[in-house]
């Protein structure tokens, strides 16, 4: 199953990735995205400094604005491409 890593506020994305069966780490930092399939932010400290640097190969999706159930079909399409 694919590793997401998911910011830790999103407490309700993390459960409902979990229910369907994901293996979920939490984003306490950028060494923690590092293996993961994909990535789940919330986009709060998205890029302050104006530095991007790219620590993960996998997707990112930005949860501001989404539900827990739209995340995770964000997720799948990705996954699934």
């Amino acid at each position: 199953m694919p590793k997401i890593g998911v910011e830790q506020s999103l407490s309700d994305v993390t459960a409902a990735l979990q229910e369907k069966g994901y293996d979920v780490v939490q984003l306490n930092n950028e060494s923690d995205a590092k293996g993961c399939d994909c990535c789940v932010i919330t986009g709060q400290d998205q890029n302050v400094m104006g530095i991007t640097n790219a620590v993960t190969a996998g997707s990112v999706i930005q949860a501001s604005g989404l539900s827990a159930n739209e995340v995770c079909e964000q997720v799948e399409n990705r996954i699934n491409r």
